[in-house]
């Protein structure tokens, strides 16, 4: 069951105050917003989508302001009246002023905390560490003997598909096998329109572990297959390292952008060059032909560092 399917369609909100920019309170505030709601988003972090690069969640705000969706940043929640459902009264404060917003429901995104309180793992002889998760090791053991513990609970990234792969680990060693989650490569995909898609490094991250990279970024508008979909919103970035030909991650923001990164991550698994991408020949008009054209352009080796 998909998030918006989980709503109660037979009574639409007149107003919703989304508390959280992740990828939950972003994907639910469109989606009702598209439904015919007013929403308003309230992060309490500088920008909404808080791990993404400054581009891609500049695009993301011009992308919600359009369709109507307010959005306050650095602003903190300080009281709330009301039921959710009928009329709530949120306050919020931030740097500027503070001021009350009027709404019929609130949608709480703020992330989420192990249901592990209360349960008694402790008499099995499980231990829980600092932040409420289960504690494993890379193969997915818990501290008792011949107990596994996977997904969320076990504070794994909250996705289904690292869910899946944590099953896949415990099959393969209960196999006989020795599996573990050391060095997986996640993608990261929110489902807004148009996507958002990741998988690797992303800038931020780059410059933060100090990383040099080279950088090449083509708007959607050149990838044939968005102009053909008349869905031209967007872009497309990779980032490859400085010294080799090595893909370090990839972005994109736009139609399809979850089908295009599938096949990056697949050369990052294969750890093929990105030239392997480049001189690919690509069928036309699909949206992995347009990496030949982003990686056309590709800087010579050791023109960019992070600053």
């Amino acid at each position: 069951m998909t998030h918006v399917e989980a709503l109660d369609l037979e009574r639409l909100p007149e107003h919703v105050i989304v508390l959280g920019g992740g990828y939950v309170g972003l994907e639910l505030a469109q989606a009702l917003r598209r439904f015919g709601c007013r929403v308003t988003v309230v992060e309490r972090g500088p920008q909404i989508a808080a791990a993404e690069d400054p581009d891609v969640v500049q695009a993301l705000l011009e992308n919600f302001t359009s369709e109507g969706i307010e959005v306050l940043l650095d602003t903190h929640v300080r009281e709330v009246q009301g039921l959710s459902g009928q009329r709530v009264r949120v306050v919020v404060e931030n740097s500027h002023e503070r001021q009350a917003i009027e709404g019929t429901d609130l949608l709480v995104a703020t992330g989420r905390t192990p249901n592990t309180q209360g349960i008694g793992p402790e008499a099995a002889g499980i231990e829980l560490d600092a932040r409420g998760y289960i504690k494993v090791n890379e193969r997915l053991e818990t501290t008792a003997p011949g107990v596994w513990a996977v997904g969320d609970c076990a504070g794994s990234p909250q996705f289904t598909h690292v869910a899946f792969d944590d099953f896949r680990v415990v099959r393969d060693n209960l196999s006989g096998g020795n599996r573990t989650t050391r060095d997986r490569l996640i993608p990261f995909c929110m489902f807004t329109d148009p996507e958002l898609a990741r998988v690797g490094l992303n800038e931020t991250e780059a410059k933060k572990r100090g990383i040099a990279y080279r950088l090449v970024k083509m708007p959607m508008a050149a990838v044939l297959r968005a102009v053909t979909l008349g869905e031209a919103r967007g872009f497309i970035k990779m980032l490859i390292d400085a010294e080799s030909d090595r893909i370090l991650g990839f972005t994109a923001f736009g139609v399809e952008a979850s089908e295009m990164m599938a096949a990056v991550q697949t050369a990052m698994l294969g750890r093929l060059p990105y030239t392997v991408l480049r001189d690919a020949i690509f069928t036309h008009p699909t949206m992995a032909e347009g990496l030949v054209f982003l990686l056309a352009s590709v800087p010579a080796k050791a023109m960019q560092r992070p600053a």
